[in-house]
């Protein structure tokens, strides 16, 4: 989550990147549809499909950590740090904002972008610490995150904590624990990978689609802002002339 020189990247996790937000926009894209009552609601909460939602949430997670192993091979600068910081921190309130007009009983409280910020801050904190330290207490993180039930923790003031028995529905909910504790792990094996330089493997071949995912992935963030805008601005007046037919 860091500002990079483009020579510095690596052009796999671009790539990952890239893929796991267009994962999400499909996500997205057939939860409008079901909103909308094109397509039958029961598909969205299947188990396969919230598998799947909460792979893409879980990759991003573990993104953050390898990216910010990435952005420490050179010295990290304040400014493009808290620029950054504070670009997500404004979308993920923005989120929360539009949410809580659109969706009051399932407004986002604390979801993707609320974790990769606090993850962020967190990554910061352990940077030098030692990679598997690190890494141990991101298992550790993730394991009481999905083994502790607290009901103390339901109101929606603590419960983005994550330790909620039953926590307020969210249309897009991802606690610090567990989902921090993956960044976590990314921090840990992306420093030992880094170490031992063996990035240099992930170098990745003149594939179908590279350069798209490339593009997608390092404009992730934007991406994800806008494409439900789009998506619902399209869909919404299809749901219109279909249920006219």
């Amino acid at each position: 989550m860091h500002d990079q020189k483009t020579k510095d990247r690596v052009v796999a996790i671009d790539m990952i990147r890239g893929i796991a937000i267009f994962g999400v926009v499909l996500f997205h894209l057939v939860w409008d549809l079901a909103f909308l009552g094109m397509i039958p609601a029961p598909w969205v909460s299947s188990p396969l499909w919230i598998a799947f939602g909460r792979t893409l949430a879980g990759t991003f997670m573990v993104l953050v950590g390898i990216s910010f192993a990435l952005a420490a091979r050179n010295k990290i600068l304040a400014r493009p740090f808290l620029r950054r910081m504070g670009v997500i921190t404004a979308a993920a309130l923005a989120i929360t904002v539009v949410t809580r007009l659109t969706f009051p009983e399932a407004y986002v409280y604390f979801g993707i972008l609320h974790a990769i910020v606090v993850a962020t801050l967190v990554c910061a904190v352990l940077i030098r610490a030692r990679p598997l330290f690190v890494i141990v207490l991101g298992i550790t993180i993730v394991f009481i995150g999905n083994a502790v039930e607290i009901s103390a923790f339901d109101p929606r003031h603590l419960a983005w904590i994550g330790f909620a028995a039953d926590p307020p529905f969210s249309n897009d909910f991802v606690p610090v624990f567990p989902w921090v504790g993956l960044s976590l792990i990314g921090l840990g094996a992306g420093r030992i990978i880094e170490a031992r330089s063996w990035f240099a493997f992930l170098a990745v071949p003149c594939v179908p689609l590279r350069t798209t995912l490339v593009f997608a992935g390092r404009w992730s963030l934007t991406i994800y802002l806008l494409h439900q805008p789009i998506l619902l601005a399209i869909l919404v007046p299809l749901s219109w002339i279909v249920g006219r037919a």
